[in-house]
């Protein structure tokens, strides 16, 4: 019996952006970057190689949508528990288990996407983290109504400083953070520049 999907069920718009998103990543996950290609996702796909194209005009533009894709069938939720240092806690234990599965392979089996991506590492990261809500900057927001934070007064940096260095480590480890290191993270570094912002109080 032919497989292929009938004239009445073709995939159009977003199910069949997803069926290639799917079919890329499956791929990625089984062969690696190296040797992924249109025609091997498309034939998994169970359509042609131009269907492709015209959405992603390379292969590295494939795989990083194909990734992003991946990561968004899990997303993280944005925690409310009334205080910033539960909330980011919540937040980064959270990445911590979703994202530490991905650390590895996306350095070791995707690796080959570097030597195609503009910017190497760090334009990676922007492509792939581009269209992510702005997390910390919401529970700061929330923080800030609260009292516990001056939004206004902290530099980017801090803002973003505890995502940076969850990811710092579970690229360095390339495997889940231990509680510790994330409860070190948010008490030691973080909160004492995010509470300064308002004269120093202590969030915990």
């Amino acid at each position: 019996m032919d497989s292929q999907p009938s004239p009445s069920r073709r995939r159009r718009g977003a199910e069949l952006e997803a069926a290639l998103l799917d079919a890329a990543w499956q791929e990625l996950d089984e062969s690696g970057y190296s040797a992924l290609t249109m025609e091997a996702v498309a034939a998994r796909a169970g359509t042609s190689r131009p269907v492709i194209a015209r959405r992603w005009p390379s292969r590295s533009d494939l795989a990083m949508a194909a990734i992003r894709h991946h990561l968004g069938t899990d997303p993280v939720d944005i925690p409310d528990h009334g205080s910033l240092r539960e909330d980011v806690l919540d937040l980064l234990r959270q990445s911590n288990e979703r994202r530490s599965g991905i650390a590895a392979p996306l350095l070791l089996r995707f690796s080959g996407i570097l030597g195609e991506a503009e910017g190497g590492i760090a334009g990676l990261r922007e492509r792939f983290l581009g269209e992510r809500p702005e997390w910390m900057r919401t529970l700061l927001e929330r923080a800030q109504e609260r009292g516990e934070v001056d939004l206004d007064r902290l530099p980017p940096l801090v803002v973003q400083l505890p995502l940076m260095l969850l990811r710092h480590e579970l690229l360095l480890r390339m495997a889940a953070v231990d509680d510790a290191m994330i409860v070190s993270i948010v008490d030691d570094v973080f909160l004492p520049l995010a509470t300064a912002s308002v004269g120093g109080a202590d969030a915990r």
